[in-house]
């Protein structure tokens, strides 16, 4: 399975766009956002990373056809500083359970090495499943599970959890 990381052009953030939307529709059974009177659901910060530094998004593709995408960026959610945050993490349902998310995350994680951030949410047993275990396959173990603040909740009351560790300079931390 040939599956490639490449980073979004800016003549491609329509199709960003449109893949945002059935990610969001996907999240809301989570956050229980509605949509707007548009029938969208919107993300307000799509052009910053087009327009602002240290924001990076990606197509992830197999087989050259759109299979998801990421969006990396250096805002923390939380007061421990770190060099990069996993904004944004979506694979299409046809391609999850392929080990087409794992490949992206180690791909990402080796390309972009320091300390990073990755926030989900604790209803998205999924996620928090699929977190875990690559984070914890990338630093054999060493990582650190915190809970968000109050003021940074998801807009269902929910507080998220964040995993907190580093990736070095060799590649995946090998303490």
């Amino acid at each position: 399975m040939n599956i490639t990381v490449e980073p979004v052009k800016i003549e491609e953030k329509e199709i960003l766009k449109n893949l945002l939307e059935k990610y969001l529709y996907e999240f809301s059974q989570w956050e229980k956002e509605d949509v707007n009177n548009l029938g969208l659901y919107g993300y307000d910060y799509l052009d910053h990373y087009w327009t602002e530094k240290n924001r990076f998004p990606f197509f992830i593709k197999v087989e050259h056809t759109l299979a998801g995408f990421v969006m990396i960026n250096d805002y923390p959610e939380s007061d421990i500083k770190t060099d990069y945050t996993m904004s944004e993490f979506f694979i299409m349902h046809k391609y999850r359970c392929l080990g087409i998310g794992t490949y992206t995350a180690h791909y990402l994680f080796d390309k972009f090495k320091g300390k990073w951030q990755l926030k989900y949410h604790p209803k998205n047993t999924a996620s928090e499943q699929f977190w875990i275990k690559v984070v914890n396959e990338c630093t054999k173990g060493n990582y650190e599970i915190i809970k968000s603040k109050a003021e940074d909740k998801y807009k269902d009351g929910t507080i998220g959890n964040i995993l907190v560790f580093e990736i070095d300079g060799n590649g995946f931390n090998h303490e």
